[in-house]
């Protein structure tokens, strides 16, 4: 599907072509945010993906494999379901994954979406940033370099994109 938008000025306000839309508007405010959207969805989802295939990767250097032996072995039940600390291990970290795949899908559609509702949508936006705010505290407290530098840049689009898309309103 193509859709092109005319200005008065004969000048095209947005060209949609499926999935992938770009707009230009006053002062390109519109075009600013949805570059810092997109790109957030991007280091997203190489997040999601660098997340879900490396969070149960260890190395022998660090003297853990006893450790996660136990964590395999050792079963106990929970709520009628007999489990390992793995397994809940690797459920949380695949839901992790899943939040990252779908925060991904989200800032891609806001990176397609027009200022006026960006505008309306400010609470959204603005969550969403704050909510990589916290993962990059939680990270930087508990977690290393890759998880850092990722949440931190995601926080930064996601911030800046929040910020272009309310003063473009």
């Amino acid at each position: 599907m193509v859709n092109i938008s005319v200005l008065k000025n004969g000048k095209a306000k947005a060209i949609n072509i499926g999935i992938v839309s770009t707009a230009v508007l006053a002062g390109g405010q519109d075009m600013k945010a949805s570059m810092f959207y997109r790109i957030a969805a991007v280091l997203l989802l190489l997040f999601a993906v660098g997340h879900t295939l490396g969070f149960r990767q260890s190395d022998p250097q660090w003297g853990i494999d006893a450790l996660l032996g136990s964590m395999r072995s050792i079963h106990f039940d929970v709520q009628g379901f007999n489990r390992t600390y793995w397994d809940l291990f690797v459920a949380a970290g695949l839901s992790v994954g899943v939040v990252y795949l779908f925060a991904a899908v989200l800032a891609w559609q806001l990176g397609g979406l027009p200022a006026e509702t960006l505008a309306v949508m400010r609470v959204t936006v603005w969550a969403l940033a704050v909510c990589f705010a916290a993962i990059t505290v939680v990270s930087w407290r508990y977690l290393f370099i890759l998880p850092i530098v990722f949440s931190s840049a995601i926080t930064v689009c996601l911030t800046v994109a929040a910020w272009l898309s309310a003063k473009a309103s």
